[in-house]
């Protein structure tokens, strides 16, 4: 199904203090996506899980190698990426790079350019901050998330494994 345009004025702005409880919100909505995806591999949302994601977020607002958007329409935010600028990591043999860690978009608001729009805007900030290059994971059952990202010129360049010690 193809992308319908954005219908109404969409703004992407920088998060504020005052935008956490509904980032927590969508914070917990995305852990309990991936959690439906591979209930073994991600962590199951609870309770507390908005309060502590919008927690988290806040607490990266500070950071000058954080970018925390969000997605507003018609005063309403329907939407959030969160990103940052890394330099070497040996581990994940890495380069520096810009991070996508999150970007998620409210299901109503779905399908109409929004996620493109929160991960340009992304992109752009992480170059002011001199990325050259943009990393992010997402996961294999998210077939609508990896369009997106393959659309957007994003590559397949490692692919998790996991298997639970008692297999």
């Amino acid at each position: 199904m193809p992308t319908k345009p954005v219908e109404h004025a969409v703004t992407i702005r920088p998060a504020t203090p005052g935008d956490m409880e509904i980032l927590g919100g969508f914070g917990a909505l995305l852990v309990a996506l991936h959690h439906e995806l591979d209930a073994k591999r991600f962590i199951e949302p609870g309770k507390t899980t908005p309060q502590r994601y919008g927690h988290f977020l806040k607490s990266q607002l500070a950071q000058p190698d954080v970018i925390v958007l969000v997605a507003e329409a018609q005063g309403r935010l329907i939407g959030y990426a969160y990103a940052a600028s890394e330099g070497f990591d040996y581990m994940s043999l890495r380069g520096p790079a810009g991070l996508i860690h999150d970007l998620f978009v409210d299901p109503a608001s779905r399908r109409r350019g929004i996620g493109r729009l929160l991960m340009e805007a992304a992109m752009a900030g992480l170059k002011s901050m001199g990325c050259e290059r943009f990393v992010l994971s997402t996961a294999h059952r998210n077939e609508a998330a990896r369009n997106l990202f393959a659309a957007m010129g994003f590559r397949p360049t490692m692919v998790e494994m996991t298997r639970e010690a008692d297999t």
